[in-house]
């Protein structure tokens, strides 16, 4: 199960942000408007698609809730300890990209190779759950990096996806049918949303020089995604196995959602609110590099830890 081939979901990322990369040093392409499409139109309709298809449960709004909860406490508490540390700028992007990981672009084609379809699924709405942190708590924590309290909240309150979630339980708590054309339609949305927010990676770098790349930074950002999230990920499926017996399949979708490299959306969220958006580029570029050497030696020691053999 772990001899699985990372390559081709790698090149194919890495692909998108040589694209960028191009599209911002030969093509002179603003990256902020489409960082703002993505928050605002695309990142919504991708949301309210996936759950109204899901048909969420209540044991599967469980897990995202459960997730949800889990990445704002670990954003919160990067973001005590960042800030002696590190600017204000800084530290707000740090604690945001603390509390997600790339568990879309990258982590779903692995999870797609690792689990069975009904592991897919509990994937995604643990999914659902850091997506949601990232557009509600770990954008207010990146939004304070520069804006005041209020005028934090007052940005998370214009942000769509909120309100595109709580439509997608509505409609699939009543029950309400989707027409066929407007659900094809919305089938689009998701492969743009990959495409561009890995776009905007490429495009951010393109207007990197050597005075961005912070070394302390960096090692942060790694050891967040890479040493923190590993181990919580281990601790919180040691104590569901031992409290309510989860199933192997859900423990190892949580083993993955701890081992993606660091989130795109840390690069689109620092462009749309101009909070260092080149530091994260950097950071997020690397770990992805990293994940296909990373991803199965962490695999192998968290299973036969977690009680996966």
């Amino acid at each position: 199960m772990l001899e699985v081939d990372l390559s081709q979901p790698l090149w194919m990322l890495l692909a998108f942000v040589g694209l960028g990369w191009l599209a911002a040093r030969r093509l002179a392409v603003d990256p902020r408007p489409i960082a703002t499409l993505l928050i605002y139109i695309i990142a919504p309709l991708t949301f309210f698609r996936g759950l109204t298809l899901g048909g969420p449960s209540i044991d599967y709004l469980l897990l995202t809730a459960a997730l949800f909860l889990l990445s704002s406490l670990i954003g919160l508490m990067v973001s005590l300890i960042a800030r002696p540390f590190f600017a204000a700028e800084e530290a707000a992007l740090l604690a945001f990209s603390a509390g997600t990981g790339n568990t879309g672009y990258f982590g779903l084609p692995i999870a797609m190779v690792l689990l069975p379809p009904e592991g897919v699924t509990l994937y995604l709405f643990c999914l659902l759950g850091i997506t949601l942190y990232e557009f509600t708590v770990g954008y207010y924590l990146s939004a304070r990096g520069r804006f005041s309290v209020r005028e934090s909240l007052a940005k998370i309150l214009r942000l769509p996806l909120i309100y595109a979630f709580a439509a997608a339980l509505l409609v699939s708590g009543l029950g309400l049918p989707v027409p066929g054309a407007i659900m094809e339609g919305l089938d689009y949305f998701k492969y743009s949303y990959t495409v561009l927010g890995m776009m905007i990676i490429g495009m951010t770098l393109g207007r990197v020089t050597l005075r961005e790349v912070d070394v302390r930074f960096i090692a942060a950002c790694v050891a967040a995604r890479y040493i923190l999230w590993p181990m919580i990920s281990l601790i919180a499926v040691l104590l569901l196995r031992a409290s309510v017996g989860i199933s192997e399949t859900l423990a190892m979708a949580l083993l993955l959602l701890g081992v993606v490299p660091m989130a795109a959306n840390v690069v689109v969220v620092a462009m749309e609110l101009n909070i260092r958006p080149e530091k994260g580029a950097i950071a997020v570029l690397l770990t992805t590099l990293a994940a296909p050497l990373l991803i199965p030696w962490y695999l192998k020691i968290l299973l036969p830890l977690g009680g996966l053999g």
